[in-house]
C-alpha cells in the first residue's frame, strides 16, 4: 500500500457525514469525497486554528492523491501552525506536518523521512493516549513504518492501535483505512481470508459514507484478494470510478494497468 492516508477531520458526527451536521462541514465532506480538495478548502476561512488546520489537512491530502499542490499545502500548513496555541492544536498541526513530509518522501518529491518521524514524535508528546487525535497519529506512524522503514511488524502494531482507537471514538473513515492496511499486511503474508475480510470491510464503510475517491482503491485491493472472475469484475469497477474522477488517485493507475499488481497499492 503506497499512497493512501487520512486527514485530521474524518468521518465522525459533526464533520459532515451524518444528518444534522453543520451545513458547511457537509459541503466540505461532499467536495472532499469527490476529489475536489481545492474547492473544499476554499470554503474554509483560516481565521481560527481549527479552520486553518482543516484547510491544511485537505490540501495535504490532495498532494497524496494527485502528486500536485505541494507549495499550497505548505503555505496552508504554516498558517495552521502559526494559529495553533493549545497542545491539541499544536499536536494536530505537527501531525499534518509529519504527514506532508511522509507524502513528499513517498512520492519521490524529496526525502523528508527524518522530518516526518520528528514531527510525528512531537505529535505524540503533545497528544496523550486516549485523546481523539491519537488514533490518526498511530495510523500515520504505521504508514511510516510500513512504507518508509519497511518494518511490517511495527506497522501492524501501530495500525492495530489506530484501529482500536478509531473504534472507540466512532471514526468510521479512519476504520476504513485501518481495515485496509491491516488487510494489506495480511495479504503480504498470504493470509487470504483475513485480507479479503479486511478489504471488504473497508469497501463497505467507504460506500456507506459516500467516500467516492477512496472507493476505487478499495475495490482494486479487494480484487487482489479475490479469485477470478470476481477479481476482474472488481478491478473493472475500480477502473470505471478511477476514470470518472479524472485519474485520481494518480498512483492507482499502476495497479489498474494490466497485468494487475499482485498486492494492494494504497
Amino acid at each position: 500500500m503506497l499512497g493512501e492516508g487520512n486527514v485530521a477531520h474524518t468521518a465522525m458526527s459533526g464533520n459532515g457525514t451524518t444528518a444534522g451536521d453543520d451545513p458547511l462541514q457537509t459541503a466540505v465532506w461532499r467536495l472532499r469525497s469527490r476529489a475536489c480538495w481545492a474547492d473544499a478548502a476554499a470554503l474554509l476561512e483560516p481565521r481560527t486554528a481549527d479552520a486553518a488546520l482543516q484547510r491544511a489537512a485537505l490540501l495535504v491530502e490532495r498532494c497524496l492523491y494527485t502528486e500536485q499542490g505541494w507549495e499550497e499545502a505548505e503555505d496552508a500548513l504554516r498558517t495552521a501552525e502559526a494559529l495553533a496555541h493549545t497542545d491539541d492544536e499544536r499536536g494536530a498541526a505537527a501531525c499534518e506536518r509529519g504527514y506532508l513530509a511522509y507524502a513528499a518522501t513517498l512520492m519521490g518529491v524529496r526525502d523528508r523521512a527524518d522530518e516526518a518521524r520528528a514531527a510525528l514524535g512531537r505529535t505524540a508528546a503533545l497528544i496523550p493516549p486516549g485523546a481523539a487525535g491519537r488514533p490518526l497519529l498511530d495510523f500515520r506512524r504505521g504508514l511510516v513504518a510500513q512504507n518508509l522503514a519497511d518494518a511490517p511488524q511495527a506497522a501492524r502494531a501501530a495500525f492495530r492501535r489506530a484501529h482500536a482507537g478509531a473504534t472507540a471514538h466512532g471514526d468510521l473513515l479512519l476504520l476504513s483505512f485501518t481495515w485496509r492496511h491491516l488487510a494489506g499486511l495480511a495479504l503480504r503474508e498470504g493470509e487470504l481470508a483475513e485480507a479479503r475480510h479486511g478489504f471488504a470491510e473497508s469497501l463497505r464503510i467507504r460506500e456507506e459514507l459516500g467516500y467516492l475517491v477512496g472507493t476505487a482503491p478499495a475495490l482494486a485491493s479487494l480484487a487482489d484478494a479475490e479469485a477470478e472472475p470476481e477479481a476482474s469484475r472488481l478491478r473493472e469497477e475500480a477502473r470505471r470510478l478511477f476514470q470518472l474522477l479524472g485519474g485520481v488517485p494518480t498512483w492507482l493507475a499502476r495497479q489498474l494497468s494490466p497485468p494487475a499488481a499482485g498486492a494492494a497499492t494504497a
